[in-house]
């Protein structure tokens, strides 16, 4: 990553940045869209960053290191032609994202002044004071707000503030000191104070309220730091509210994700992804061949034919403008699942005369004397996925949960056609429970009642954490998806421990609603742990059935028993039941739903109603 022009440098070796922008440090490809995406917070040794926004971008990554990356369904639903990997950040590359210094407060552990950087007068790309020759310490603290903007902390603000006439920001002449007594490890031992001495020194405790800054008539500036010469956005109504520079909730991602399935999966649509808007007007196939011929000189991929039929399927990726789902937010990306759910029930064998980034097929043995006890539908091997994970947007604050799709903190200025994402290849089983066994129980009152007391409080957290005026998501869980959702996490964890594979390096993709009850679980990362080769293995009916038989059999017991099968809400917006670290809980890059709506009694049953677990009858014999 490389932050702002600073200076221009003589000489240079071959991976040095095109700009000769100075390099501060490197992450991962994927880092740049799970964990340090535009708009996000990096520390780079003594120094601290905010990775820039994507305006410029087309010009600074070149294609060799941030090539094209194209997934139709997924572009289609999020409204851009396609996507592009971020740039690669090693001594190799010779550019990389752009990033810029922030917070701009610093404090001298010498001299205790806290100042802008600039008013240090360090060296050209150092922060270092000009007075003491020690390293300058970036600001712990930053404020933000549920719109997503984020400002330096205004300490002048907090020190004086009883006495800012006018609401001034430094208008006392003097010069704002930071120093810790040292006498505890809170807040309390921070202290702030000014040499105008017209004020007495205060310490950082209480900054954290919700109410707190508000309470002092401070309020948000609608500052975007990561957007080169954004405005300030003055009419945010939002309460600003005071958050440590490292803490998670300065920057969450909104990703949204796509399995590459037929007839998009075979890689021969990729070079029409500029074109499809002139290919959706065409009425006959001479009119798509036009376009075509004009488009590749006379040479297309692809012939009008075959163009013509995948604008029919196209189609299919719309939701029913007549139905009740068309009126939901994220219409667009259910009907995205439900036709992953479809080709993976349906299967996709491998095929000679094309190369598929998608192969699903069925388990040569019969699977219905081994697995029809557990309530399971042919299980499916997917042999070959490919998943592409888009960022999106932002969000500070609130979890990205709790936004809207078209909510959020942009990632640019001006809009673009393209959006960040990363691509992972693996293989994968998926599992299905048969509908009419787990429709008759999760009709049940005593089921439905317990799930009702998780998603009441996810509800009630969706309600609150919504940005004023925006109307809030409601909570996915049913009992058929607490069910599905737990039972995937107990056979992720079975699935570490008897095959080998880190936890962190399976993940679960969940297809839940009145017409889908299935689970996929596949290898989610893109080092060696995610190709072994041994996952598909685990779908064949006798393994599967013993993997299931014993994942059950845990999930009877936790070592934090009885507290934990008799515990009441948990976890996160209280959205849990019988459910801890101890016995579901997984890495957060395997579970879909930030580890809520898990609750192992729905498996297993509790000690004074064993009747209400799904598998309780397979574990009492």
């Amino acid at each position: 990553m490389t932050p702002p022009r600073q200076r221009r440098t003589a000489g240079g070796t071959s991976g040095a940045p095109r700009q000769a922008l100075s390099r501060k440090g490197a992450v991962r490809r994927a880092q740049a869209v799970t964990t340090y995406g535009v708009g996000s917070l990096v520390a780079f040794e003594q120094e601290s960053f905010i990775v820039s926004g994507l305006d410029g971008a087309d010009a600074s990554w070149s294609e060799k290191e941030a090539p094209k990356v194209h997934e139709h369904r997924l572009a289609r639903s999020l409204g851009v032609t396609h996507f592009r990997l971020p740039p690669g950040s090693d001594e190799r590359s010779t550019d990389g994202m752009r990033v810029r210094r922030f917070p701009l407060m610093h404090s001298c552990p010498g001299c205790e002044k806290l100042q802008t950087i600039s008013k240090f007068n360090p060296p050209a790309g150092k922060a270092t004071c000009q007075d003491c020759a020690k390293d300058l310490v970036p600001s712990r603290f930053v404020i933000a707000c549920e719109k997503g903007h984020i400002d330096d902390f205004p300490y002048w603000k907090w020190l004086h503030r009883d006495n800012r006439p006018g609401g001034t920001t430094g208008g006392c002449g003097g010069t704002l000191m930071l120093h810790s007594t040292g006498r505890t490890a809170s807040l309390r031992s921070i202290v702030i104070s000014c040499t105008c001495g017209t004020v007495k020194e205060v310490s950082m405790e209480g900054a954290f309220g919700r109410q707190a800054l508000w309470d002092l008539k401070i309020r948000c500036e609608g500052r975007r730091p990561w957007l080169k010469g954004a405005p300030d956005e003055k009419d945010c109504t939002a309460a600003p509210r005071t958050l440590q520079r490292g803490a998670s909730s300065v920057w969450q991602p909104v990703l949204k994700s796509a399995l590459s399935i037929p007839p998009w999966s075979d890689g021969s649509t990729d070079p029409l992804d500029e074109i499809w808007d002139q290919l959706r007007e065409c009425e006959t196939e001479r009119e798509i061949s036009l376009v075509l011929n004009g488009k590749f000189n006379g040479n297309p991929p692809i012939n009008a034919a075959r163009v013509a039929e995948l604008l029919v399927a196209e189609t299919q990726d719309d939701p029913d403008p007549e139905s009740d789902e068309a009126q939901l937010p994220d219409a667009q990306y259910r009907v995205l699942l439900r036709q992953e759910y479809m080709k993976m029930t349906e299967g996709n064998p491998e095929r000679a005369d094309r190369r598929e980034q998608f192969v699903c097929e069925p388990p040569k043995e019969d699977h219905r004397n081994r697995l029809g006890p557990f309530g399971l539908d042919r299980p499916m091997l997917v042999k070959r996925l490919r998943e592409v994970r888009a960022l999106k947007g932002l969000t500070r604050i609130v979890q990205a949960d709790a936004v809207p799709d078209k909510q959020g903190a942009p990632l640019s200025l001006q809009p673009l056609n393209w959006l960040p994402a990363m691509e992972v290849s693996g293989e994968g089983v998926f599992l299905r429970l048969e509908n009419s066994r787990l429709d008759a129980w999760s009709r049940r009152p005593e089921i439905r009642h317990r799930v009702a007391r998780m998603t009441n409080r996810h509800d009630d957290a969706l309600v609150k954490a919504a940005p004023k005026g925006a109307a809030p998501r409601r909570s996915p869980g049913t009992p058929r998806m607490v069910l599905l959702h737990t039972l995937a996490h107990v056979l992720i964890n079975e699935w570490s421990l008897d095959a080998g594979y880190p936890a962190a390096a399976l993940r679960e993709r969940l297809y839940s609603d009145a017409t889908m009850a299935g689970f996929l679980i596949y290898t989610a990362t893109s080092d060696s742990a995610g190709s072994l080769g041994g996952l598909v293995a685990q779908g064949e009916p006798k393994t599967l059935a013993a993997s299931l038989l014993s994942a059950l059999r845990r999930a009877c017991w936790c070592s934090a028993d009885p507290l934990c099968i008799e515990s009441g809400p948990s976890g996160t917006y209280g959205a849990n039941l019988a459910a801890c670290h101890a016995c579901l809980m997984l890495p957060e890059t395997s579970c879909e739903h930030n580890n809520i709506l898990l609750d192992r009694a729905l498996l297993v049953g509790t000690p004074e109603d064993p009747t209400i677990g799904f598998f309780r009858n397979l574990l009492d014999h």
